[in-house]
């Protein structure tokens, strides 16, 4: 048996809203867990109630990260200030590395029915975040997602039993899994060492060392090992992120992750925002 990952601090996601209104749960980001470097922001977005998320992601800027939006349920469409524009549709994901600088808007193409999914802020080393913009668009073919009797697992980045995911260049090497386990199941987790390491667990309830944890809560983990998972009676789903962390100053302001309080001035300058 390998190294095991341990557990660290267990948070509940804080409910929020963000856009124009739109309703979201929040575990990374808060005043409680401000960061988990190199993570900036973990959202959850869940609802059947169009007034939650009708108002959507009208047009806004961002500067010195990545954004990752992974869509379980529902349609938006994305367009930006650089004339491309898509739909992202359930099962798809949006990779987005704003660097110098990107406008862009998230708007529903549905006016009812589930909308369900995540965004995350990954952070830019200081020497990238001033880097071209650039897009990878995954639609659900492109996300390879590994079959067992016991468990699935969608490889969105890194690598899970030998099958690597589609997102490539990115800079902190990430790990990004949507894992499905059944009722009372175990299942190993292989991880690089030395990534920073969460867990969001979104449907049932999931005991990674600790005893059952149920949805709603981020689990942070230790940075070397690999992840055992045992789900409880009703089996569970849940995110594992892992990445390098930078260990770089942080400056944040809104819409903008850079390394001073100077450079997010210039970034408000330049936006004139």
């Amino acid at each position: 048996m390998s190294k095991k990952r341990i557990i660290k601090m267990v948070y509940k996601a804080l409910k929020t809203s963000d856009g124009a209104g739109v309703s979201i749960n929040r575990s990374i980001g808060t005043q409680q867990l401000s960061v988990v470097d190199p993570f900036l922001l973990l959202d959850e977005f869940s609802s059947d109630d169009p007034d939650d998320y009708i108002a959507g992601f009208p047009s806004h800027p961002h500067r010195g990260f990545e954004t990752v939006t992974y869509m379980i349920d529902g349609k938006l469409q994305h367009e930006d200030s650089a004339g491309n524009r898509g739909e992202l549709q359930s099962g798809s994901v949006q990779w987005m590395t704003a660097g110098k600088g990107v406008v862009h808007s998230e708007m529903p193409l549905q006016e009812n029915g589930l909308m369900r999914g995540f965004q995350l802020w990954l952070n830019l080393p200081a020497k990238h975040k001033m880097m071209e913009p650039r897009y990878q668009n995954l639609e659900p073919s492109d996300i390879p997602e590994i079959m067992e009797e016991d468990y699935k697992v969608k490889v969105i980045a890194g690598e899970f039993q030998g099958i690597k995911g589609p997102v490539n260049g990115v800079i902190t090497d990430p790990v990004y899994l949507d894992v499905t386990i059944n009722p009372e199941t175990e299942m190993q987790i292989a991880m690089p060492d030395n990534h920073n390491a969460v867990a969001y667990i979104f449907e049932g309830a999931v005991d990674l060392g600790e005893g059952l944890i149920d949805r709603g809560n981020l689990i942070v983990l230790s940075n070397e090992g690999d992840l055992y998972a045992k789900s409880g009676k009703d089996g569970a789903r849940f995110l594992v992120l892992a990445a390098t962390a930078l260990n770089e100053p942080i400056a944040r302001s809104g819409p903008f992750v850079m390394n001073t309080r100077e450079e997010i001035m210039k970034a408000y300058e330049d936006f004139r925002f």
